[in-house]
């Protein structure tokens, strides 16, 4: 990508799209299954309402996105910042296949799985991030406490409805 403020822009602009693209395609799964199949499972007295998700998780791609410019403008020819990419699209491909394998398999046990994994990618890039963006860093935190208690509700999911 170009250098200067239009290339800054641009990665910019590239780096929240990957990450609400990723959230669009989750949402393919998670859509059509939230009515039906999810809606007749036993949820834990801490399961937030349907309707906050959405808005959630809409903010937690563009602070993602944020948080990989703050990394990338830094220089792709830096190790730590290819490190640190790589390791964040891993987590975002995770955090993807987390909605497939929950929502479009219907699968409480294998999102645990997932998220579990998830989790553990996520604090690894987090721990990268800081080392190139103390602010890139930061920005990646609130999404790290959204997938731990997500990681809660869905075990707790899976342990209340083990034929699920």
């Amino acid at each position: 990508m170009g250098s200067g403020k239009w290339g800054d822009i641009l990665k910019l602009f590239t780096s929240i799209l990957v990450c609400l693209a990723a959230g669009l395609i989750g949402s393919i799964f998670t859509r059509t299954a939230i009515p039906t199949w999810y809606a007749a499972l036993t949820k834990p007295s801490f399961t937030p309402p349907n309707w906050l998700f959405a808005p959630v998780w809409a903010i937690l791609y563009i602070l993602m996105g944020l948080a990989a410019y703050l990394v990338w403008r830094k220089g792709w020819e830096y190790r730590e910042v290819r490190v640190g990419l790589i390791t964040f699209l891993v987590q975002l491909a995770l955090n993807t296949l987390w909605s497939i394998v929950f929502f479009g398999l219907k699968s409480p046990l294998g999102g645990a799985i997932v998220i579990v994994g998830l989790w553990v990618v996520l604090l690894f890039t987090i721990l990268r991030f800081f080392k190139v963006s103390a602010a890139a860093g930061w920005l990646l935190v609130p999404y790290i406490l959204w997938v731990s208690f997500a990681a809660a509700l869905n075990i707790s999911v899976w342990i209340l409805n083990p034929q699920g």
